[in-house]
């Protein structure tokens, strides 16, 4: 069985005002193949947001065991899981931990792939970042948001 190419997973949050309406944007690249996803909220936070980029871009990967490299402007996401932040946060029972609700479920999805993280300086001239914050950014600003059900939930 031949091997799957790399999938690499550009991903952006925004929201204007913390909490305010936010969106997220994400590029998606397999080879030659290239999506994109945006999605909004009418209230929520900038971290939910670069967290939800994430976990919309691993679930929308068709096959289980992908090798992904995720590129990401947010020391938050990154640095939970690079640095073992989200380990320790799942053995203390989730304890005071923020937006649990999508940590969660983005370790449901991260599970079943091969996911490294790559810290990228965001507005610094990366095609594929700035795409991505377009993204965020026009999808926040969309009329009639759906609610962030999980916002108000996001500690334990």
């Amino acid at each position: 069985m031949r091997e799957r190419p790399e999938i690499i997973l550009y991903t952006d949050g925004a929201s204007r005002g913390n909490p305010g309406p936010g969106g997220y944007g994400v590029v998606i690249s397999c080879g030659d193949y290239e999506k994109e996803f945006s999605g909004g909220f009418a209230r929520t936070t900038n971290n939910r947001m670069e967290l939800m980029a994430v976990i919309v871009g691993l679930e929308a990967i068709r096959w289980e065991n992908a090798r992904v490299n995720v590129f990401s402007d947010s020391t938050y996401v990154v640095n939970a899981v690079t640095q073992g932040w989200i380990q320790n946060w799942q053995q203390k029972g989730w304890k005071k931990v923020k937006n649990v609700d999508l940590w969660q479920r983005f370790l449901a999805v991260y599970s079943r792939h091969q996911v490294t993280f790559t810290w990228i300086k965001g507005h610094a001239a990366n095609p594929k970042n700035e795409r991505c914050d377009r993204l965020a950014v026009a999808a926040a600003l969309q009329p009639g948001l759906p609610e962030d059900e999980g916002l108000e939930k996001t500690t334990i």
